[in-house]
């Protein structure tokens, strides 16, 4: 098979996300038309050789939308074949399409169609298997968060690089990581749908986790909406903000100027410069050192 033909096997799947599937080893045996996308044609393997996949992001299988797959397979087939990587012992180890094997599973199907690809490390299958389900499944948002962490910390990519392979702005990547700063009660919310991740978001201004909770329960209880919350948030900042002196108010002279830098040195990890002008005003210089050291600087500013 030319180069040409591996780069487009997988169709929208796994080599339209991540560079390096072209030099993976597709079996010779996938038809391929003369554009190299993938026909119908698919190898079929036995489900009972196939072995879940370790790096399953999915933590919720919803039994209605798995029903609502059944009737479709019964219907239709599978439309979409699973993505499998082929085990030493000759077995498979699922990559991609676990409810379409469960649904399978369940009808009483001793085969599946399937994409047999080559993954030669726990960290390839690692960032393959989430970065596919990312693109193809119905996550919640709390499972995309984790995944995101995942990548971040056992695939050593950066928010950048995670946004670039998912097909994602770097501030989406950032947001739904910030959802995992709250607490496990409202996370729990976010995976069951009793709150919107508009709601989550929201609750990220209240830096008190009681604040955050009782506010939690008016939107699961009361029915309150994102703008309420936002309101109720921007209300208490505001009465919070006339009630304290600002703080530079209490600072006079440059004497007071240099510890507002000390104060923010301490804070953020690096240099941090306070330049005035004659007009009263200026601007705050923030170093970093690299690229990583920029994304902890503005996941510190997000939080």
């Amino acid at each position: 098979m030319s180069d040409q033909k591996s780069k487009s096997v997988l169709g929208k799947g796994l080599s339209a996300l991540i560079p390096r599937i072209p030099e993976r080893n597709i079996p010779s045996s996938l038809p391929v038309s003369r554009d190299g996308v993938q026909t119908t044609s698919t190898l079929e393997i036995e489900i009972a050789r196939i072995s879940p996949n370790p790096y399953q992001p999915r933590l919720d299988f919803d039994q209605r939308s798995l029903e609502e797959l059944k009737q479709s397979i019964k219907q239709n087939g599978i439309i979409q074949p699973i993505t499998v990587r082929k085990m030493i012992s000759g077995t498979y180890e699922l990559i991609s399409g676990e409810r379409r094997v469960r649904a399978s599973q369940e009808l009483g199907k001793r085969t599946i169609p399937a994409y047999i690809i080559t993954v030669e490390t726990d960290a390839e299958m690692l960032e393959l298997g989430l970065i596919e389900n990312l693109q193809r499944e119905n996550l919640n948002p709390i499972e995309v968060s984790l995944s995101f962490k995942r990548l971040l910390d056992e695939c050593n990519l950066t928010q950048d690089q995670v946004a670039e392979k998912v097909g994602k702005e770097r501030s989406t990547v950032t947001n739904f990581l910030r959802l995992l700063k709250l607490p496990e009660k409202i996370r729990q919310g976010v995976r069951e749908n009793k709150i919107s991740m508009g709601h989550a978001r929201a609750l990220l201004g209240v830096q008190d986790e009681k604040k955050q909770l009782k506010l939690f329960s008016k939107i699961v209880e009361d029915g309150w909406s994102v703008r309420r919350i936002e309101d109720e948030v921007k209300g208490k900042e505001a009465k919070r903000s006339s009630k304290s002196p600002s703080k530079i108010s209490t600072l006079r002279g440059d004497a007071g100027f240099q510890q507002i830098e000390t104060r923010l040195r301490h804070q953020f990890g690096t240099k941090i410069s306070i330049r005035k002008n004659a007009s009263g005003g200026g601007e705050i210089g923030i170093e970093y050192y690299n690229a990583d050291d920029l994304d902890r600087l503005i996941d510190l500013l997000e939080s």
